[in-house]
């Protein structure tokens, strides 16, 4: 009796560890990425494109309700007048299914040193708490690590992957940095 009753249980405790790890693999497998990004020029959205294509993420581009000067240098005055008044854009457009998301990717050029105001909009419209957050950037010169940085302190309750700049449109490194955080495709599939 005593074996039958110790074969019995461990016969359950296969079945129940069997469970668990086909629930753990159907709950990797529908992990769900958004790239959020706001792009003036386009070069931060040819980075957030390129992203998506070797994630399956979901792009999702962040649009501020009244819309950035066209021609560059007024735009940067506006721009700098928004860093120096701690402005705080009002984004036309609201993420879909919010709470499907584990991970998002947020990209920015890189404004006066910094990300633009219109993403501290973004990161105070939603809750980060439990998503993973991997900050991505475009920059003609410098200040990448200032712009990264800033995106990690305005979502304090997401845990954070490593960064990464682009130089303007330049893709080079993109696949490289997403397999080396575990962000490619083939790589989430492994999970």
């Amino acid at each position: 009796m005593k074996t039958r009753l110790m074969t019995l249980l461990a016969a359950l405790l296969c079945c129940m560890a069997a469970s668990a790890q086909t629930d753990s693999v159907k709950e990797s497998s529908t992990k769900k990425i958004l790239i959020a990004y706001f792009s003036w020029g386009g070069n931060t959205q040819h980075v957030a494109e390129h992203i998506a294509s070797l994630t399956g993420g979901t792009l999702f581009r962040i649009e501020p309700e009244k819309p950035y000067p066209t021609d560059y240098k007024t735009c940067t005055e506006v721009a700098k007048k928004e860093k120096e008044a701690d402005a705080h854009p009002a984004i036309k457009n609201k993420v879909e299914n919010w709470d499907e998301y584990d991970t998002v990717f947020i990209g920015c050029p890189v404004w006066w040193w910094t990300a633009p105001m219109i993403i501290n909009t973004f990161t105070e419209i939603y809750s980060f708490k439990g998503k993973t957050v991997v900050p991505f950037c475009t920059y003609a010169s410098t200040y990448r690590d200032e712009t990264l940085a800033r995106i990690t302190e305005l979502t304090p309750d997401a845990n954070h992957l490593k960064g990464f700049g682009a130089v303007s449109k330049n893709t080079k490194g993109i696949a490289e940095w997403l397999k080396e955080i575990g962000m490619t495709m083939d790589n989430r599939k492994k999970e």
